[in-house]
């Protein structure tokens, strides 16, 4: 997929993803190929996920994950990732986003409990961003500018401990990078050097 499809694509599920969490709901958004089982009829033919977000929004408040194609198409809805692993002291939906985020795949989990939307790629989690932050959805052109920056070099190890503010790099009110630091060292002086 295109860069700048991507960026259009992650941007319109963070914007649902905002409109879910303020409402204290969850989802789980897989953007790429991943081994699932439907837990509902799949009735909903396939349909491009920017050009209907309302429709999306309906899909992902059931139970399960939405899965999307590198081409921006809903593939399949209400569907259970098997969780090969755990994120500690986080739900079901952590597990599957965490076992979901391989390769070159991009997952968006939407928190009820905190309200906030984890991003994870290659196994760790890279983003977060507070739908409760005044304002937020002005920043979310910018927090996918950053996030479609940062390179694989740039994801550090990271643990539940990271989810912590304090331990991320804040780019604009309510939204934090994670990674190491050496790594997000190097991409700030970068970005400020240019």
């Amino acid at each position: 997929m295109e860069q700048e499809k991507l960026k259009k694509l992650e941007e319109a599920l963070i914007q649902v993803g905002l409109r879910i969490a303020k409402r204290g709901e969850g989802a789980l958004f897989v953007i790429g190929e991943v081994d699932f089982k439907p837990l509902v009829n799949q009735s909903v033919p396939r349909f491009k996920v920017i050009s209907n977000p309302k429709l999306l929004e309906s899909l992902a408040l059931m139970d399960g994950a939405v899965i999307i194609d590198r081409q921006g198409f809903m593939r399949a809805y209400g569907v259970m990732i098997k969780s090969k692993k755990t994120l500690k002291n986080f739900g079901t939906r952590h597990s599957a986003a965490l076992s979901a985020a391989k390769g070159e795949n991009v997952v968006f989990i939407v928190s009820e409990e905190d309200r906030k939307i984890r991003i994870l790629k290659q196994g760790k989690v890279v983003m977060q961003i507070d739908a409760l932050q005044k304002n937020i959805e002005k920043n979310v052109s910018g927090a996918v500018r950053v996030l479609e920056s940062i390179g694989a070099g740039t994801i550090g190890s990271i643990g539940t401990s990271v989810l912590v503010p304090t331990l991320g790099i804040a780019f604009f009110p309510g939204v934090v990078l994670f990674g190491s630091a050496y790594y997000l060292a190097k991409f700030l002086s970068k970005k400020f050097n240019q």
